[in-house]
């Protein structure tokens, strides 16, 4: 029952967490074509300090970071840092643990990004600044498209719930790698040997015991700005991060177990009436408290602790920083040309055909069996919520065109192509599994 609560109220919060999420991008784009225009582009551009002494840690290449620089370059890294630790959960005891879990949302995936991008490549002029937002339509934003299944409670079974968040895991791997490899500038080599000597002792620390989590998010701190100054994009630092910090508690769960016994079997006992604990009382259960800290390893805690940070101010920070399309001389009609119209069509259809089509494929060849609970019909409905591209979409959108000479139309187009896209997604995908789920499900089921 506990474990059913869980899930039950983390799904209320990915609702929740969506709906603000929606919201915030709509509020941007309501307050980017008001009267409040140039107060909302006077704070994105506002210049941040954060000084010891003469030095300041907000600065980048000679220049102070705004506020859009630092809630892309700074905030992010922390909502990479736990996608990091999300990823390196799922490679070890999740759906990516093993050849034979991972490799159906590996193949998925695979569809996933590789389809988007050739639609996008089939309509935009080659060899032009369009082109460098090919990646913009491959991510999947797993909060926001997990979120969309939540509307449908119990309806939805396990095993889609699961395929949906492991090929969205994959998703982010791949966007990693291309933040990393296509959207870094001049690399300067110096930080990052210091960045990477920071890792191994971060690494080795873990492995001599050391679990403190502020420890590892002290020197963190410090990787991002090396990151920061050496030209590889400083959100990488942060999945880095999250491989580095332990995933082995300091006490097994056996052990556990047979110390809370002993503490418990040693509570004082008192009249049922008297509501107010002694200070034995307290001393024990401070006991059950310390016990319980070192049953939760480092890993798992700190993905915890972050999930309320990412999901209700980093993200809808984010959104409203990036979603402020100034539709001022901006040609409506463009929404259906160019990088528009491929954002938009890459993320409906190059996602929708690649992962149910890779699916097929994989299922069909007999390399894997179709998800418990699942058809195609449901199937379909998941591959047209992984269409839902808004986080890591916009976020590569601003690093295709952000900082581009004359950007400023492209992005504000890749902008309105992400909207609209990832919002006819998730309006396709839950029509599809809201007609072809079954009103109830058994027990195994869920």
């Amino acid at each position: 029952m506990i474990i059913l609560r869980t899930v039950k109220n983390f799904s209320a919060l990915n609702v929740v967490a969506s709906i603000l999420l929606f919201l915030t991008a709509i509020l941007a784009a309501v307050v980017a074509n008001s009267s409040l225009a140039p107060v909302y582009q006077s704070f994105l551009s506002q210049e941040l300090h954060l000084r010891i002494g003469d030095f300041n840690l907000l600065s980048h290449g000679g220049h102070n970071l705004t506020m859009i620089e630092f809630i892309n370059d700074c905030l992010m890294t922390i909502f990479f840092l736990a996608v990091g630790l999300e990823i390196k959960r799922e490679l070890l005891v999740g759906e990516l643990s093993s050849f034979r879990k991972a490799i159906l949302p590996f193949i998925a995936a695979c569809g996933g990004m590789i389809l988007p991008v050739v639609v996008y490549f089939l309509l935009v002029t080659p060899d032009t600044p369009e082109t460098q937002g090919m990646a913009i339509p491959m991510a999947t934003d797993i909060a926001f498209s997990l979120g969309v299944l939540s509307l449908l409670g119990k309806r939805v079974p396990l095993s889609l719930k699961i395929f949906l968040t492991a090929f969205a895991v994959v998703d982010d791997i791949g966007g990693i790698l291309v933040i990393a490899i296509f959207y870094s500038s001049e690399v300067a080599y110096g930080y990052l040997i210091v960045a990477a000597i920071l890792y191994i002792f971060l690494y080795y620390m873990g492995k001599f015991g050391m679990t403190q989590k502020i420890f590892f998010l002290f020197f963190g701190i410090i990787i991002w700005y090396l990151f920061l100054q050496s030209g590889i994009h400083s959100t990488i630092s942060g999945v880095i991060l999250a491989f580095v910090i332990p995933a082995r508690p300091r006490l097994d769960a056996g052990k556990y177990i047979r110390r809370i016994r002993a503490i418990v079997s040693s509570f004082p006992i008192v009249q049922s009436d008297n509501i107010v604990l002694t200070n034995e009382q307290i001393a024990t259960l401070k006991q059950v408290e310390r016990a319980s800290d070192r049953v939760i390893s480092p890993l798992q805690s700190l993905e915890d602790n972050l999930h309320g940070a990412v999901n209700f101010v980093i993200l809808p920070l984010f959104a409203f920083a990036n979603a402020g399309i100034a539709l001022d001389g901006f040609d409506l009609s463009s929404v259906f040309q160019g990088v528009s119209l491929a954002i938009f069509l890459g993320l409906v259809l190059g996602k929708f055909f690649g992962i149910f089509s890779f699916t097929f494929i994989a299922i069909k060849m007999r390399w894997v069996s179709m998800p418990h609970g699942a058809t195609w019909k449901t199937i379909a409905g998941v591959s047209a919520l992984g269409g839902i591209g808004f986080t890591v979409s916009l976020f590569i959108a601003n690093l295709s065109y952000g900082d581009m000479p004359g950007g400023e139309l492209l992005l504000n187009q890749a902008k309105m192509g992400i909207l609209l896209g990832s919002l006819l997604a998730g309006i396709i995908g839950y029509t599809l599994l809201n007609l072809f789920l079954s009103k109830h499900l058994s027990d195994e089921e869920l």
